[in-house]
This record gives C-alpha cells, sequence and structure tokens, in this order.
C-alpha cells in the first residue's frame, strides 16, 4: 500500500475567502503583529508545533515543523517538542512559551489557567511588549484552530493551495 501524498489529499471545505474575503485581512493583521520582532521566529513556531499537537491538529504540525526546518532548527529540537517537560535542547524563554501555550489550550480543572505564578515566570523571559507578541501568536492558533480542525486544509500545502477548490 502506498503512502497518500499532499496532491491525493482534500480539504473538506473550498477557500474560505471565496465566501468570506474579510478573513484575509484578519488574518494578515495577525502575521503583521507575530512578525514585529518582539520574539523570535523560531519561539513563535516552537509555541505553535506544540499548539498544533495539542489540539492534533496534522494541519497546524505540519506547517509549524516546515517552518522551524526552513529556518535551520534541528530534527532534535523539533522532535522534542511534544516532550519539552524533561527536554535539554530549550532556552528558560522558549520553555516559558511553551508552558503558557500548553496552560492555555489545556483545561485545568483545578483553577485557572494562567496562574500568577506562570505569569510571573513568562514576564521575567519576556516584556509587555513580547508578551503581547506571545499571546497574538496564541492567538493566531485559536482564530484558525475551527478552520484547520473543521475544514481540514491540506497538510503542508500554501495558503491558497490548501483548500481543495
Amino acid at each position: 500500500m502506498s503512502t497518500p501524498t499532499t496532491t491525493d489529499l482534500r480539504s473538506r471545505m473550498p477557500n474560505p475567502l471565496s465566501f468570506l474575503p474579510e478573513m484575509a485581512e484578519v488574518g494578515e493583521g495577525l502575521h503583521k503583529a507575530l512578525r514585529n520582532g518582539a520574539i523570535s521566529p523560531t519561539t513563535i513556531s516552537l509555541l505553535q508545533l506544540r499548539a498544533g499537537q495539542i489540539l492534533g491538529s496534522t494541519y497546524f504540525t505540519i506547517r509549524e515543523t516546515s517552518n522551524l526546518r526552513r529556518i535551520g532548527e534541528s530534527e532534535e529540537r523539533i522532535t522534542a517538542v511534544a516532550t519539552w517537560h524533561d527536554a535539554t535542547y530549550f532556552t528558560d524563554a522558549e520553555r516559558v512559551a511553551l508552558e503558557l501555550v500548553e496552560a492555555v489550550l489545556t483545561p485545568n480543572p483545578a483553577g485557572e489557567r494562567v496562574p500568577d505564578e506562570l505569569y510571573a515566570k513568562a514576564s521575567a523571559h519576556y516584556d509587555d511588549k513580547a508578551m503581547w507578541a506571545l499571546i497574538m501568536a496564541i492567538a493566531h492558533i485559536g482564530f484558525f484552530t475551527p478552520a484547520a480542525l473543521i475544514a481540514k486544509p491540506i497538510p503542508g500545502m500554501p495558503p491558497g493551495q490548501n483548500y481543495s477548490e
């Protein structure tokens, strides 16, 4: 049996921009906010890869793995994102970004998701501008999560080409 390729895959829905062209402006605004230089593209991709893993999104996981490879990250660091808690490949600032995305995306039946202690740990590594950039990196994933999980864009295909029609 052969392995399906991205050319064999089909999304569940057509490109949303033909129905809601305003989404392009919102998406571009989020992308622009992430490129403001407050945090590194590596940190953004690491936390978005972890978000994709938590959400069970093949689309996000493949996208961020590709982004990390493109910017020169090692296979060890990329692979270790799933087990970052005990992996030695990450800086303290990257670790707190990964912890923050997990806290936001994982229900906590025992209390608030982002307790004061976690916020204090994050703000020790990131100033206010960088904290807002981290928040927007997580918001970016949150904004596109329904599309990734419901419409199922084609993993590995560039934006605009990742829907069936």
